[in-house]
């Protein structure tokens, strides 16, 4: 089997644009997060953090454009056409481009960077490109490319195979040694400050007070 050769294929509102990388990157890099705000509750010496939502995965790498061809080779005949060096800047403006708003599709195109096992449909969010030989005439023939994506996340393709219970009927929750009704809250609203609604359907005056093995009435919304 021969190499297998990275390739980016940059959205058109009419097919693809595909750009085949002369070497492959020696490596790249994968980043997942997530957000969280933080929640300050009265009586307790820190805030809590609140799950927001995960992060795009954001892809990084490094790529090499060669457009240079030797003398020597300048003059050798292929198919009838003798090779010359073409000026590299018409590769990165085609990545380039992709950080930009297309006219025809109102939006920044799609960019799937294709290498071995990876397929990575994302976003340009970054591009940096360093000029590194030129010709006499000044026309650059060899850059180094370093891309930042991110990806396109799907509402229908992220739901949770488990999604979380409904918030819309009433249960009783048992609190845990170290659990504070914000605690509940969060987990079951998604925000710590409706502890307020849980303390009042309770009857607590104080949530400090509350005890392991007590069993609270969490209301309907």
């Amino acid at each position: 089997m021969g190499l297998t050769k990275a390739k980016l294929e940059i959205e058109k509102e009419v097919g693809m644009s595909i750009i085949e990388v002369l070497f492959n990157p020696s490596e790249y890099q994968l980043t997942d997060g997530a957000s969280y705000s933080e929640k300050k509750i009265p009586g307790l010496d820190g805030p809590i953090l609140q799950y927001i939502s995960g992060d795009a995965t954001e892809l990084s790498l490094n790529l090499f454009l060669d457009t240079y061809v030797p003398p020597a080779a300048s003059s050798l005949i292929s198919f009838g056409t003798p090779k010359q060096s073409t000026d590299v800047s018409n590769i990165t403006k085609q990545i380039a481009d992709a950080t930009s708003i297309d006219g025809s599709m109102h939006r920044p195109p799609k960019v799937t960077f294709r290498w071995g096992s990876l397929n990575f449909e994302g976003v340009v969010t970054k591009m940096n490109h360093t000029y590194t030989m030129f010709t006499e005439s000044g026309m650059p023939v060899r850059a180094k490319v370093s891309l930042t994506f991110k990806s396109l996340i799907s509402l229908k393709d992220t739901k949770r195979k488990s999604p979380f219970e409904s918030p819309d009927r009433t249960k009783y929750r048992t609190l845990r040694q170290g659990m504070g009704l914000w605690d509940i809250a969060n987990m079951e609203y998604g925000d710590p400050d409706m502890w307020k609604v849980i303390a009042r359907e309770n009857g607590i005056l104080n949530p400090l007070e509350v005890r392991p093995g007590q069993v609270v009435k969490l209301p309907a919304l």
